[in-house]
Formats: C-alpha cells, sequence, structure tokens
C-alpha cells in the first residue's frame, strides 16, 4: 500500500490486512475482534496530543505482545546511549576509512551484535538527542528486535535488506532509507556482507520539513514514501525478543513469534523512501544555496530553527550559477554534522572520503572543500554541469556529538584529516 503522508509528519491513516475480515469496521476495539485475533494499541505519542501531531496504531494480532517471559540483561557493549557514554572529543574535524565487515566464518553479526555506536549525545530518558551507529552485519536475524528509547532511521551503504516489522515487510537497497517508530518489533535480514548506517532518534519523531518560500512541492514528496502491506509469520515456535530499554538490552523467549499482526490501522508505520525521487532545489543564478534545502526529514527541538536532527542528503544534480564557487564554502556550523557517503565521490572531499567512510565537524569546528576541491572550483569553467553517481548525507544535531572510546580508538580513524587543508595557501594581494 503507497498512500500520501501529511506534511507534519506521517499522519495519514492507513490501513492493511493479510487476511480478508481481519479489520474490524467502525471499531478499534471491539468486544470480540474478527477471527479471533486481539486488538492492540501502538502508541507514538501521548493520547491529548493535538489531532495532527498523534500518532498510533491499531494492530489485530494473534497474541498480544504482553506474552513474553521475564527479560534477562543482554551484553552488547559496542551499543552506547546518550552523551554520558561518550568522549570528550577534541575541536578537531575527525574523519574515518570505510570499517570492513568481518567474514561470517570468523565472526558471525547480526543486525544486533554487528551495531557499533560511533557518535552519542543527549539523553534517552530525556527524550533528547540521537546517537549515529554503524552497523557491520554478514548474518540475518533470527530473532525480533524491539528499541523503545527511540525510532531508528536505516541508511543502507552495502547490500540490501530484507526489514520485516509487525505492520510488514520493507525491502531497502542502498540508495533508499526506511523509518522504524520506536517500540515497533522488527528484524533485518540480509544477503551477504552488509553496511548501514543508522540514526537512532530519541528525540521528536522525524517529519517532513516545512516548506516555506519553497511553496508546495519540493524536497521529499510525501506520496513517495511506502508503508508495508499486513504479513504475518505462520511459525509459532519460540522466538527470541531483544528490547532496547532505558540505554541497555535485554532478552527474553516468547513462546511464539512477535510478527503475528495479521490486520492494521493508524498513522504510525515503518515508512521507506528511495532518495532517487528526491526534489533537489538549487541556485540558477548566484551563489551557493544553505544545504537545509536538501533535508528529508527533521526531528525539531523545542527552539524553532534547530533541530534535534535533521537527515539532509546530496543527490545528484544540476549546478548552474554564474560567478559562483559551487562546491560548499569554508564555514562554522552552530549545528554538529555527521556525514556519510552511500556511493561515488562527494564533491569537496575528492581526496579521501570514501563510500563507507565517516566524518565528523562538530559545532563551530572549522571544515570546508580541501585543496584540491577548492583549486578545481576557483578554475573551472562555469558551464552547467550534472553532478551525478553520487550520494552523502548528514545527520545534522544542536546537540554536540561525543564520539565513543570504539570510534576514537579504531584504526580507520584518519589522524592525518587536517593535512587535506594544509596546502590552502594565503595568496591576498593588493
Amino acid at each position: 500500500m503507497n498512500d500520501s503522508l501529511t506534511l507534519h509528519g506521517f499522519g495519514n491513516q492507513f490501513e492493511s490486512e493479510a487476511v480478508p475480515g481481519a479489520l474490524p469496521i467502525g471499531r478499534n476495539s471491539p468486544q470480540r475482534a474478527p477471527l479471533g485475533l486481539y486488538a492492540e494499541l501502538l502508541s507514538g505519542s501521548a493520547f491529548t496530543a493535538p489531532r495532527a501531531e498523534n500518532r498510533r496504531s491499531w494492530l489485530y494480532r494473534r497474541q498480544p505482545s504482553v506474552v513474553a517471559g521475564a527479560y534477562t540483561p543482554y551484553a552488547q557493549p559496542h551499543w552506547k546511549t546518550g552523551a554520558a557514554e561518550g568522549e570528550q572529543p577534541p575541536p578537531d574535524p575527525l574523519r574515518w576509512h570505510p570499517i570492513a565487515v568481518p567474514d561470517a566464518q570468523d565472526q558471525p553479526l547480526d543486525f544486533i551484535d554487528g551495531l557499533r555506536t560511533v557518535l552519542v549525545n543527549g539523553d534517552a530518558d530525556a527524550q533528547t538527542g540521537v546517537a549515529v551507529h554503524l552497523v557491520l552485519a554478514n548474518q540475518s536475524m533470527q530473532r525480533a528486535f524491539v528499541n523503545a528509547d527511540g525510532e531508528m532511521l536505516l541508511v543502507p551503504q552495502q547490500g540490501a535488506l530484507t526489514v520485516t516489522t509487525e505492520l510488514g515487510v520493507l525491502q531497502l537497497a542502498p540508495g533508499e532509507i526506511a523509518v522504524l517508530p520506536r517500540g515497533l518489533a522488527f528484524k533485518v535480514g540480509v544477503s551477504g556482507p552488509t553496511r548501514l548506517y543508522v540514526a537512532e532518534n530519541h528525540g521528536a519523531p522525524f517529519r517532513l520539513p516545512e516548506l516555506g518560500p519553497i511553496g508546495s512541492n519540493g524536497l521529499a514528496n510525501a506520496r513517495d514514501f511506502e508503508i508495508p502491506q499486513a504479513a504475518f509469520e505462520t511459525d509459532s515456535g519460540p522466538t527470541e525478543i531483544v528490547r532496547k530499554f532505558g540505554g541497555r538490552l535485554w532478552r527474553t523467549v516468547a513462546p511464539s513469534s512477535p510478527f503475528n499482526v495479521v490486520a492494521w490501522h493508524g498513522n504510525l508505520v515503518p515508512v521507506k523512501y528511495d532518495t532517487a525521487r528526491f526534489m533537489a532545489i538549487g541556485s540558477i543564478s548566484h551563489d551557493h544555496p544553505d544545504p537545509s534545502i536538501f533535508t528529508v526529514l527533521t526531528s525539531p527541538s523545542d527552539t524553532p530553527g534547530v533541530a534535534n536532527c535533521d537527515f539532509v542528503i546530496f543527490p545528484p544534480r544540476w549546478l548552474v550559477a554564474e560567478d559562483t564557487f559551487r562546491p560548499p564554502w569554508y564555514h562554522r556550523n552552530v549545528m554538529a554534522e555527521f556525514m556519510g557517503l552511500v556511493h561515488g565521490q562527494y564533491d569537496a572531499k575528492p581526496e579521501g572520503f570514501r563510500p563507507g567512510g565517516m566524518s565528523l565537524h562538530n559545532s563551530h569546528v572549522p571544515h570546508g572543500p580541501d585543496h584540491e576541491a577548492y583549486t578545481k572550483a576557483s578554475h573551472a569553467a562555469l558551464a552547467p554541469h550534472k553532478l551525478d553517481h553520487t550520494l552523502a548525507f548528514m545527520f545534522e544535531s544542536r546537540w554536540r556529538f561525543k564520539p565513543t572510546a570504539w570510534a576514537m580508538n579504531h584504526v580507520a580513524l584518519d589522524r592525518g584529516y587536517a593535512a587535506c587543508w594544509s596546502d590552502l595557501s594565503d595568496n591576498f594581494k593588493v
């Protein structure tokens, strides 16, 4: 099923049933749900939230999710949450080379065990901030995962994913993204060595940004987001469930699969988006517009204009402006910027930013094009030019990012990153 999403997030009402007649008509929780199913409400907002902001879905399932055993701690030392678990970073630009996916024979890793936290900020209990993770997976999940701390934005970089959720299945390939609501059970299937970036959002749910003077069309259009069809697993055998709760992981074994929802309706849904459908906006006269025009999704904070987290992409696009330095300018941003590269070459860093790599330019840390990019762009013929075969992205946050000890001590950390600007000499002439 594919339907429109409202401007203020994924607000339209959707419905889907895997078996005809499984969805009640006219009542959310009838005395007896159809086909012997149980009615269960999944809330993504307070009950009294304004109608336009209220998110919830009714699930009609073979067994309610309360049917599960007691939870015990699950050890995953690489998963970190909140600023308290980060290192105090230097005021330097940081960059990491791509990190290889381990061989499955030597180190079998599914989505849960293969997750490595790179950056943290905020506080999950206070519902602020975001954590940035890298997932290195080589086997499919044979269990379920529930994140009670935040929603998860998945950005595949290497390998296709099959994301099974309580509401249905999403197929993802590099160039596509998915947003999985907080509290929703899911599992991730892979078909080989897989690498993906993940933003774990502890703040306000992601939504479409306002368009302002752009008008009613542009950037990520609501109609291009896809939702799953209802589906359920017929195997009712015991299933391990790992739950993230209060910054820690816990496990239990439920008597049956949590993927037993036969029908559902509501607006709290997992979504998929193909970044190739992004409607890029740019200058056609002069000057380099702000990167905010490439925002796909935003998690607003309590201060207008500075987001808890923005998801920004740099897709293929035309560059046509006159008398203009076309790559990103040198700047010091109030927002902290994490960048990843899905494929191709990023125009401001041809020297050493490779697909699967990462960079961090924290709040007010100077950064910009390396010497090679600056020299080339300063002398290029300013004919219309198509920037093609590339996809970079940013997770931006108003909160300063703190790298984890794993990230700061990894051999992939490029300790010579700052040298890419060392040849920018003083060319001043009177």
